[in-house]
């Protein structure tokens, strides 16, 4: 009776509201991206517990501890997620984490990992303490604002490959290939510019926290980044407000994602772990597993074997329904980031 008492509109935008949520329902895997710069003289000792904790939960991902603090993504249901940060903020120094939520209908990550570094996202230079001095963080909400000012300098803290793919309009690409060569890219080219107001963005905000700090250490004062990075504006400013062009590249299996977070229309090549489009994969020197137009002709023989055993592996473990380990995308962290 009540279906029948509504009109044609009623009815489509009922169903398109039972549609949302249907799908919503679906979504089984809830990310979390997460850091915290925080003075850990004991990170080695919470390797161990952490892990334990985790694997009982059935999370996965990675998550770096360093003496300057945590930093990575994780995976598993919202309820085991919410665990998780609940442990983590047990601890008075993670109180003030930073963390962010997507969702995948797809198991991101195969595996866990609990890694120990000197540096949670590496610069290279282990002085830099983002604890003693930083930017001003600068909500998504205001961002255009800034960015809008003919006197700001826009800087683009990713590396080369992340900004080929989607980037702020007007942003400046440092060309790096990992973070390391961000300090090199200060001294060389933004030098000419220490009197202007510079503003910096990255995906999830650890990269352009710790480059503001890098940046106050060689005597920029008006510095300033994006708090909670790309993600955070994509998730909270509406798209026809938005400066931001193209997709933004994540370190799991959903290679990138566009506005709302949602899944963006790149693959990625398992090979150089580089993302590429559908029409790469028509290219002649694609070979799914093996190499892309990007990376064709740069690997030896050696490697290249070993690529398409590894692609072999993969393709049986799914005819198994099975995972297949070596294909977690979730690598790229460590050789990029």
């Amino acid at each position: 009776m009540f279906l029948r008492a509504l009109n044609k509109p009623q009815l489509l935008s009922l169903t398109s509201k039972i549609s949302i949520f249907v799908g919503l329902f679906r979504i089984m895997y809830a990310i979390c991206a997460l850091y915290k710069f925080t003075r850990l003289d004991d990170f080695e000792d919470i390797q161990v517990p952490l892990k334990s904790f985790l694997e009982s939960l059935g999370v996965r991902g990675t998550l770096l501890l360093a003496r300057e603090g945590i930093n990575g993504t994780i995976s598993g249901t919202k309820d085991s997620i919410e665990k998780v940060l609940d442990y983590l903020q047990s601890d008075v120094r993670f109180l003030e984490l930073e963390y962010k939520y997507s969702y995948s209908k797809k198991p991101p990550f195969k595996r866990l990992k609990v890694k120990l570094k000197k540096e949670i996202v590496t610069m290279g230079l282990s002085e830099i303490d983002p604890n003693k001095s930083v930017g001003t963080y600068v909500k998504p909400k205001d961002w255009n604002n800034l960015i809008n000012d003919p006197d700001v300098i826009l800087i683009d803290t990713r590396n080369n490959y992340e900004y080929e793919i989607g980037s702020f309009k007007g942003a400046i690409n440092p060309n790096t290939e990992t973070f390391r060569e961000f300090p090199s890219f200060t001294n060389n080219s933004l030098k000419q510019y220490q009197d202007k107001k510079i503003a910096m963005f990255c995906t999830g905000g650890i990269r352009c926290e710790k480059s503001t700090a890098y940046l106050k250490s060689e005597g920029f004062e008006n510095v300033f980044h994006l708090h909670g990075g790309i993600l955070k504006y994509l998730e909270e400013v509406k798209e026809e407000d938005s400066l931001w062009e193209g997709e933004c590249f994540v370190f799991d299996d959903r290679v990138a994602v566009k506005h709302n977070l949602e899944q963006g229309k790149y693959d990625q090549c398992h090979a150089c772990r580089f993302p590429i489009t559908e029409e790469d994969t028509k290219h002649p020197h694609y070979e799914k597993g093996a190499s892309c137009p990007r990376c064709y002709g740069t690997k030896n023989l050696e490697q290249v074997g070993r690529y398409r055993e590894r692609e072999k592996q993969v393709q049986l473990a799914k005819k198994r329904g099975e995972a297949h380990i070596g294909d977690d995308a979730h690598q790229t962290q460590k050789a990029h980031r």
